[in-house]
């Protein structure tokens, strides 16, 4: 596998204000750039012709050194992606790495 596109991951901390936490953005730092192998995955669309959103997933194979969280996002060629799911970590043998899915809604 070729490592031959680059990313960066950022990481935001978590806010509270007086009814709920989430995670605050502007404030967000990159935690990790570096090599990786990015691979289609799948592209959908919304059923509801009002919505006009599509979604595109990708699949992102980093090594071992990046440590990415369910909670990241990912910039990517100069669009944000959102990490789906738990990142799957691959420790064993010579092709260690990190599985990430990454995802973009664009309406």
């Amino acid at each position: 596998m070729r490592f031959d596109d680059l990313l960066e991951i950022h990481r935001a901390p978590v806010v509270e204000d007086g009814y709920t936490r989430l995670r605050d953005w502007d404030s967000a730092r990159r935690i990790w750039s570096g090599p990786a192998s990015v691979q289609p995955y799948q592209s959908t669309e919304d059923d509801d012709p009002s919505t006009e959103t599509a979604a595109a997933v990708r699949t992102a194979f980093l090594p071992v050194s990046a440590e990415p969280k369910a909670s990241d996002r990912v910039l990517y060629r100069g669009d944000w992606y959102e990490v789906r799911g738990i990142p799957a970590r691959w420790d064993r043998g010579s092709l260690r790495h990190v599985v990430v899915r990454m995802w973009e809604v664009t309406t």
